[in-house]
């Protein structure tokens, strides 16, 4: 798969370095052929979100929130293949949204780094998903998203 970094420039967004995790655990497990990142937060140095979606943020920043945790996954991705060269596919991504009770758009706020990937990569990056809200999240983020990619052991 090929990074449209077009897109990244248009839209003004940029790949951060690998974050350090923030607890006893490891950013990425690679198995096989398949890297299985932990949760990514909504927190970069130029934009971060915190709160509850349906009381403090609206869906829009909610996308925009999942954009900012995707990029942060992406980030682990490439510090750990080297490059975007060797992936292969985006097998799943999992986000969880801190919000109320009543909120019921998780879903929509997904679709911030859903699109995104599809944006960057093309039809490949196509993925299953699951979109569950939550009482809470660490920090006290407004999201959180882990994912599944495979890629091709033989371009590393």
């Amino acid at each position: 798969m090929q990074l449209n970094q077009a897109v990244l420039d248009k839209k003004g967004l940029q790949i951060p370095q690998a974050p350090a995790p923030v607890g006893s655990y490891v950013q990425c497990v690679r198995t096989g052929n398949l890297l299985h990142l932990s949760g990514g937060i909504s927190v970069s140095d130029n934009s971060s979100f915190y709160g509850k979606l349906g009381r403090d943020l609206s869906v829009e920043q909610g996308q925009q929130a999942a954009v900012i945790s995707i990029l942060n996954r992406l980030g682990v991705i490439k510090a750990e293949l080297g490059s975007f060269a060797p992936l292969r596919r985006i097998v799943a991504i999992n986000g969880f949204v801190n919000c109320t009770p009543d909120f019921t758009d998780q879903a929509k706020v997904l679709n911030g780094a859903s699109d995104l990937l599809v944006e960057l990569f093309g039809p490949e990056a196509a993925h299953s998903r699951s979109a569950v809200g939550v009482v809470s999240l660490p920090l006290g983020v407004a999201v959180e998203i882990n994912m599944i990619v495979e890629f091709d052991p033989m371009q590393l």
